[in-house]
């Protein structure tokens, strides 16, 4: 986790320093689960017609990695657009 993160937590004891990095840790872990998950729903929804087969055919596949590739770069782009806002706003000092 980033350290910068908790900068504003210095006047906090050590303990409770620990438990806020843990709880961060761990929101950030669900909403990575949550970003993977509806990766998986989405592509699958629109990419997958038929279960003749237990494997996908030569055009899910490639469906698949493209919508894959789409949200991922989505994601990305989305992440550092808000990281870049994020650093123009002002601060509570």
């Amino acid at each position: 986790m980033d350290k910068n993160m908790l900068g504003d937590l210095d006047n906090l004891p050590e303990e409770d320093k620990m438990k806020m990095a843990a709880m961060i840790d761990q929101l950030q872990i669900r909403d990575s689960l949550r970003m993977y998950n509806s990766l998986v729903e989405r592509c699958f929804t629109d990419c997958v017609d038929s279960f003749r087969r237990k494997t996908l055919d030569k055009q899910e596949e490639t469906c698949v990695r493209r919508c894959a590739e789409k949200f991922l770069k989505h994601s990305m782009r989305v992440g550092l657009r808000f990281a870049e806002l994020n650093q123009g706003a002002p601060t509570q000092d």
